[in-house]
């Protein structure tokens, strides 16, 4: 494809999600593309390592319904003004009007709560901690973007109850500690902020959000951990009994992470060349390519195909031996993000060896009999790799602004993250919007810096702001 995604990002990403099989998004409706098999199975491996570690936490794995009765969705108030123009209705049964209207999900609070108020009665039942890996909907009025804002999300969403306000915290801080670990697997860098009041979740007491840097320097959101306090529970009467048989409001959580965490990993580590997936997230991770002619094309296969045999029992291998050039099928595995490609022609493999070739191009010329232990060292060095070339991108766009001129001139030359200082006030954040020099992200998770206001100067905090997705 050999687009630079600095230069165009917009055309680089439309171009890399069809050409390497991502998505298709010609399906006739706004928001609501196709996931490829390669893009589906390499997203279901990304979630399969969040449940993991949802699983490892004593989270168990269930399934609701995606439609809401509408008194249902309506009985948390401050719930709902959040969502209530963003919607999608069931109105009609055939052609006959429902006596009920139903909300597609836009998320699951009010899908679960009524549940959770039948499940978790004693104190003995607490903590509940579920979760589910399914779709949401949002009527997005906005341009959408493949992966980025869609009217159909794809996600895995948490939800938890709790004796009291201290414990359902404690969820809200391992919840940050899932997800701190998640996302350095997938080698992607992000800040944590507390979101401000204006901007929190709707019905939460605070929002937690994990934002990156997208190539464009905009943030990105990709991921969520909310205290919601007994706020959802006195709404949908989740109660509990003490031990002393008292009736108390449980406490509860929810915290998500959607495709947008995805949308992240192509965008920040790919390249002109395509792709380049963490090893846990490929669909294949190991693809041999032998190199021969017509006249020793099976002495070849004769030697690589038992090895390819062996480690496939461990990696997900695929043994390209199609009629294309090894120089197209380079291209081809390139282009997908295959972290490893292993290579070798007669000569090679007369004298026991191979060529290991990660993604990031680094070559290495190994005995076929240190193979096994060599593949486990190339996939951590391409990872540090990964992670090291995008933690510079993302250091190398923060930056501080004490006026609003120095402020636009960063989000205008480079954008990136800007930190500022702000009162708290309302009416300084309405103006900071006003002047179309970025939103503000919240505060740095455990930072209390204090700082003047960069639009009335009386004495606020530090912020951080930027062009956001």
């Amino acid at each position: 494809m050999e687009l630079d995604k600095l230069s165009n990002f917009s055309e680089w990403y439309q171009t890399v999600l069809f050409d390497a099989g991502i998505m298709d998004i010609r399906y006739p409706i706004k928001g609501m593309p196709v996931y490829m098999p390669w893009g589906f199975q390499s997203i279901e491996n990304m979630f399969a390592l969040l449940e993991k570690k949802l699983n490892e936490t004593g989270h168990q794995k269930m399934l609701f319904p995606v439609a809401i009765p509408e008194t249902t969705f309506s009985k948390e108030t401050e719930h709902i003004k959040g969502f209530e123009d963003e919607v999608l209705w069931i109105t009609h049964g055939g052609l006959t009007p429902l006596e009920e209207r139903l909300v597609l999900r836009p998320t699951s609070e009010t899908a679960m709560y009524p549940m959770f108020a039948l499940w978790a009665r004693s104190h003995a039942d607490l903590p509940l901690k579920i979760y589910q890996t399914t779709c949401v909907y949002r009527h997005e009025t906005k341009a959408t973007r493949p992966l980025i804002r869609g009217r159909e999300v794809y996600w895995n969403e948490a939800h938890t109850s709790h004796a009291t306000f201290e414990e359902a915290s404690k969820n809200v801080e391992e919840a940050v500690r899932i997800y701190t670990e998640f996302f350095k697997e997938l080698c992607l860098p992000f800040r944590i902020f507390k979101r401000p009041e204006f901007d929190k979740f709707a019905g939460a007491v605070y929002t937690y959000a994990f934002d990156t840097l997208m190539p464009d320097g905009r943030s990105l959101q990709v991921g969520t951990a909310h205290n919601l306090g007994d706020n959802f529970a006195r709404a949908y009467d989740v109660k509990y009994s003490t031990e002393s048989g008292e009736s108390k409001y449980a406490y509860q959580t929810s915290y998500g992470v959607s495709m947008r965490a995805f949308a992240a990993v192509i965008s920040i580590h790919g390249d002109k060349r395509g792709l380049k997936l963490p090893f846990t997230l490929s669909p294949i991770q190991i693809v041999f390519v032998p190199i021969y002619s017509k006249e020793n094309m099976h002495a070849v296969d004769e030697k690589l195909r038992p090895i390819y045999e062996s480690l496939k029992r461990t990696y997900r291998c695929t043994y390209d031996d199609s009629d294309k050039r090894p120089g197209d099928k380079f291209y081809f595995w390139e282009l997908k993000g295959v972290p490893l490609r292993i290579e070798a022609g007669m000569r090679d493999l007369s004298e026991n060896k191979v060529t290991l070739v990660d993604r990031n191009g680094t070559k290495k010329v190994i005995m076929i009999a240190e193979l096994e232990k060599e593949i486990p060292l190339a996939v951590a060095a391409y990872h540090k790799k990964l992670y090291e070339d995008a933690v510079a991108f993302f250091n190398k766009h923060q930056f501080s602004a004490n006026t609003i001129k120095e402020l636009r001139e960063i989000m205008d030359e480079t954008r990136g993250m800007v930190r500022v200082g702000w009162c708290g006030d309302l009416g300084c954040a309405e103006e900071l919007d006003k002047l179309d020099v970025g939103k503000i992200l919240g505060y740095e998770k455990d930072n209390e810096k204090e700082r003047a206001c960069i639009i009335c100067g009386k004495k606020g905090k530090e912020v951080v702001m930027s062009k956001s997705y």
